[in-house]
């Protein structure tokens, strides 16, 4: 497979202020010139952000771009989830990232949704073969499996469910998602699992998001960045070097594309791709 008939793409979040939405504009159009397959946006804990969501997917889809907004069902109803769709469904998206999703800090709440395969297949069956469906892997394994043949079990219904593709959460190992790719052709499973790949822009930020999902910073790195400490310039020149080496180590063996956690920026995106070759 050549670099060029990979499929390759960006993640936002739904920005809370005009100011926010102006510069995602201007982040956007510049993405959008690298042409990739589509553009996701994220939906809050516990659906916190449907609104904004719709709102930024709505503001992609006007400029002539493929736009794909995330689905979290933790903490919605049927009938929560049901809407959602048919609003989606309305507006002509055809491509949904379902997750399972977190609750807003300190909320206890109760769900018709336990966990993502379950949303999957709501989604087939409400709405047939509609919806292009990406998931979630985790080729470190998810903080919260009991194991990791579990977490793989639990990727596996999921596929099973309808989903199309995967987007994995971010890690700075080639070699953890080498092996996950292997347990899953050993499964039988054969859908297109998309790396997903963090710029690093601040290693506070870094270091915080990481802890969240369970991403892991390999030691030698997490020492590197914080021996810099406040000067930004070496954190991401560092951070360039490394995941542009990621990236290129990952297309060397065979990723079938990228999936960018741009937070709403360009230039390290682009940069990284310029250095690609892409």
């Amino acid at each position: 497979m050549t670099r060029e008939k990979r499929i390759y793409s960006f993640e936002f979040f739904p920005p809370k202020t005009a100011e926010g939405m102006a510069k995602l504009r201007a982040a956007r159009k510049q993405l959008a010139q690298l042409g990739p397959k589509f553009f996701s946006v994220t939906f809050g804990a516990g659906g916190s952000t449907r609104d904004r969501t719709l709102e930024t997917v709505l503001d992609i889809q006007a400029d002539g771009l493929e736009a794909a907004p995330h689905l979290s069902c933790i903490a919605s109803t049927r009938d929560e989830i049901r809407d959602v769709l048919a609003q989606y469904k309305a507006h002509g998206f055809r491509h949904i990232v379902a997750l399972r999703g977190d609750l807003p800090s300190g909320e206890v709440t109760t769900s018709d949704f336990r966990y993502a395969s379950e949303l999957v297949e709501f989604i087939r069956k409400e709405t047939g073969d509609w919806f292009e469906i990406e998931v979630a892997a985790y080729p470190e394994i998810h903080p919260e499996a009991a194991s990791a043949k579990a977490d793989l079990a639990n990727f596996k219904r999921k596929v099973d469910a309808g989903a199309n593709a995967a987007i994995t959460q971010y890690f700075y190992n080639a070699d953890s998602y080498f092996h996950f790719m292997e347990e899953c052709d050993a499964m039988g499973i054969a859908i297109p699992v998309y790396p997903g790949i963090m710029p690093i822009y601040n290693y506070a930020q870094l270091a915080r998001f990481s802890a969240m999902c369970g991403a892991e910073i390999p030691r030698w790195l997490s020492l590197r960045l914080a021996d810099y400490g406040d000067d930004i310039a070496s954190v991401r020149a560092l951070g360039l070097d490394v995941v542009t080496e990621l990236c290129d180590r990952l297309l060397a063996g065979g990723a079938p594309g990228l999936h960018f956690y741009a937070l709403n920026q360009a230039g390290a995106v682009s940069t990284i791709w310029q250095r690609l070759g892409i």
